[in-house]
């Protein structure tokens, strides 16, 4: 994953499993996540389902991403050669902390609920955003899911999505941002209520 670029993120739980039993789970991964990834990513959108969850990510940009891991992971630049090679040292970095939080998340499921093993089927997939129709609807989709499997009848009634955050009175930066390219909270409402159909790039398939 490059710096300042844009992804669509997405894993599974295995088999007939469920990620999320009950609304601890739920914000226990929430903790988690933000513990591990706002140093190496601005969060646009999310949905947790009980057997899957949706991200829609921007990386953070390469001196951001510098600055994170040589002090959280007491990278020395000269030792990686982060300074003289591309992006692709920083990518593995980045793709690494997802993994982190996956594994993080799974040690301490594993040992509330007695088991072992993968609790998701893999890393997170990921499809870079790459362009502006593909970003509207993909947040659209995110959003909808929890609308798409029949789980709630209206957007609200879903508690573990970013859809609550852009109602709030107060918006931080990033929250601002996606709101903005919408124009304003209402005309973001007003999409939200809108029916599509889903890009055919946009949907994961296993």
């Amino acid at each position: 994953m490059e710096p300042e670029k844009s992804y669509h993120l997405y894993t599974h739980a295995n088999g007939s499993e469920n990620l999320f039993r009950n609304d601890e789970n739920f914000r226990y991964f929430l903790k988690r996540y933000e513990a591990f990834i706002p140093g190496v990513a601005d969060t646009l959108a999310y949905c947790l389902m009980p057997n899957h969850l949706h991200l829609l990510v921007r990386i953070k940009s390469e001196a951001e991403l510098k600055t994170f891991f040589k002090s959280k992971l007491k990278i020395k630049s000269e030792a990686t050669g982060l300074e003289s090679e591309s992006n692709k040292d920083l990518s593995g970095l980045v793709i690494l902390q997802f993994s982190h939080l996956l594994n993080a998340y799974t040690k301490a499921y594993n040992k509330v609920y007695n088991r072992r093993g993968s609790l998701f089927t893999r890393a997170f997939r990921r499809k870079e955003i790459v362009n502006d129709s593909y970003f509207t609807n993909i947040i659209h989709y995110i959003h909808h899911n929890p609308l798409h499997h029949g789980f709630v009848k209206q957007l609200t009634d879903w508690h573990w999505s970013s859809y609550h955050d852009f109602l709030l009175p107060e918006l931080t930066p990033v929250q601002q941002q996606v709101i903005n390219w919408f124009g304003n909270s209402q005309q973001s409402v007003q999409f939200h209520q809108q029916v599509l159909k889903p890009l055919p790039e946009i949907i994961p398939h296993d």
